[in-house]
């Protein structure tokens, strides 16, 4: 990997997720893998828009290099907050993989359409939500090319 490619430290993870269960599995997959992450924590979708926004007690939070999306949120739904992340002009350039439960082919495409980056739904089997995880880091931060976080 040259150096032109190489992520910054530590790497900004915006995770978006109402299970404490899924969260801990989250931290503990992306722990196991080679970079160093900053994992921030927001349990609806109406916080996620705060942090991304930097408002309501979020003001001097990192821009996130990622953000792990779940659908099935309290307040505002994870649908909702990828359409006001992709039409908003400071946000729509960070990544967003979707990482839900659904399997549903209605919200596939819906968050295609709101152009989401990515769409995984979670493994239930813990190997291979581990290896997930792996892959997900290994694209976003050895194989894709994202643009400087400017901060």
């Amino acid at each position: 990997m040259d150096t032109e490619n190489k992520p910054h430290y530590p790497i900004q993870v915006l995770l978006v997720e109402d299970s404490p269960e899924d969260i801990e599995l989250t931290q503990t997959a992306m722990e196991r893998n080679y970079h160093e992450f900053n994992i921030h924590i927001v349990t609806d979708g109406i916080k996620a828009l705060q942090f991304l926004r930097k408002i309501s007690g979020y003001e001097g939070v990192p821009t996130p290099d990622l953000i792990m999306l779940d659908l099935n949120l309290p307040k505002k739904d994870g649908r909702e907050v990828l359409a006001e992340i992709k039409m908003d002009q400071k946000l729509r350039q960070i990544p967003v993989v979707v990482l839900t439960t659904s399997t549903s082919e209605q919200d596939i495409q819906a968050c295609y359409n709101d152009h989401a980056n990515c769409y995984v739904t979670k493994p239930v089997d813990l190997d291979h939500f581990f290896e997930v995880a792996r892959q997900i880091e290994q694209f976003w931060f050895q194989t894709a090319r994202l643009p400087k976080n400017h901060e």
